[in-house]
């Protein structure tokens, strides 16, 4: 019994208080591979001022009356390629993801998970967290290169849900981990595991990162630099002379000029000078989900090949490995220092 237990009186309604919380949270997904689950995600998504920066008077009635009408048909005809008996894959994995952590940290610390967009929310998943009786609570975006599209409009949602609480519980942000040395091992022997277990070994392995525009690198978003750091760390540590490592942006979205070189230019490109052994492998996405398993190793394969490559293979996320849920175990560990 604690101290604040002994002073209670007998009337006094049941707290719970005095535990700590970690709320692991992903990108965002439908709830199912149709086109209306599809358009209110979408809504919600590209409805974010951090991910589109346009004035809304400028861009609401283009989504609304274009982009809402058009894409969710065939972004549902994307997810349903990847769709699996446990739902959404990026759901599915950052749950697991979850329960391994929990699995992991034990009794002392609530583990629990949650989606920017979609379900379940960010504030939901808070609140359930600080109904458990989690005063300090780590909000952990598994983005490991920070952008102001994904880690800042996480802190973002979590800090609109503290604002409206009388009784705040104290919160720490996962800082991005794109350098850690704990990341980087974990990619190197996880990339590097996959690579071995090929029937080929690939000429080239290309490090694919989801795109930005290139005008949030003018702005000063670190987001690139932090992607060129991650792929130079990552082939320094895998020392494999035999493989070149190209570094590209994928997941190009409208008109506008985004980060160079492009992830699907860059297949065909590589088919077309030579290149006939290719893997390619995401190490931004910190699990599977249709940018991977639809965009990569789907169409990118198609482009690949199409143009002239042989072989070529999509390396899995770190996911639920090993190396990977013991990286998250040590960062998550780190950040705990002092509340554990």
């Amino acid at each position: 019994m604690t101290w604040t237990q002994q002073q209670l009186p007998a009337d006094h309604p049941p707290v719970k208080s005095g535990r700590i919380g970690v709320l692991v949270v992903n990108l965002g997904t439908p709830e199912a591979p149709e086109a209306g689950p599809v358009r209110r995600y979408l809504a919600e998504f590209l409805s974010d001022r951090r991910v589109i920066e346009i004035p809304p008077i400028a861009w609401q009635p283009i989504l609304r009356g274009v982009i809402l009408n058009v894409r969710p048909k065939k972004s549902a005809a994307a997810y349903r390629e990847v769709w699996t008996d446990k739902g959404s894959p990026l759901a599915a994995i950052t749950r697991e993801q979850a329960e391994g952590l929990q699995a992991r940290l034990g009794d002392g610390v609530t583990v629990e998970w949650a989606m920017r967009y979609g379900e379940p929310s960010i504030p939901r998943q808070l609140e359930k967290l600080m109904s458990e009786g989690c005063e300090r609570i780590l909000l952990a975006p598994l983005y490991p290169q920070y952008c102001a599209a994904t880690t800042a409009t996480v802190v973002d949602k979590a800090a609109d849900w503290l604002r409206e609480k009388r009784w705040q519980t104290s919160l720490r942000t996962l800082p991005p981990y794109h350098d850690d040395p704990a990341y980087i091992d974990a990619l190197a022997a996880d990339l590097g595991a996959q690579i071995d277990a090929l029937d080929f070994t690939p000429e080239v392995l290309l490090l694919s990162f989801h795109g930005m525009p290139q005008r949030t690198l003018d702005l000063g978003d670190p987001y690139h630099c932090h992607c060129h750091k991650t792929a130079r760390l990552l082939e320094a540590k895998m020392a494999r002379p035999d493989i070149r490592m190209v570094t590209t942006f994928q997941s190009r979205f409208g008109p506008a000029k985004w980060l160079e070189p492009a992830t699907d230019d860059t297949l065909e490109a590589e088919a077309q000078k030579g290149t006939k052994r290719l893997a390619i492998a995401a190490p931004g996405f910190s699990a599977d989900c249709l940018e991977t398993l639809e965009e990569l190793a789907i169409r990118g394969k198609e482009l690949f090949c199409e143009a002239g490559g042989e072989q070529f293979a999509t390396l899995s996320c770190l996911n639920t490995s090993e190396p990977g849920m013991a990286m998250l175990e040590t960062i998550i560990r780190r950040e705990l220092g002092g509340w554990i």
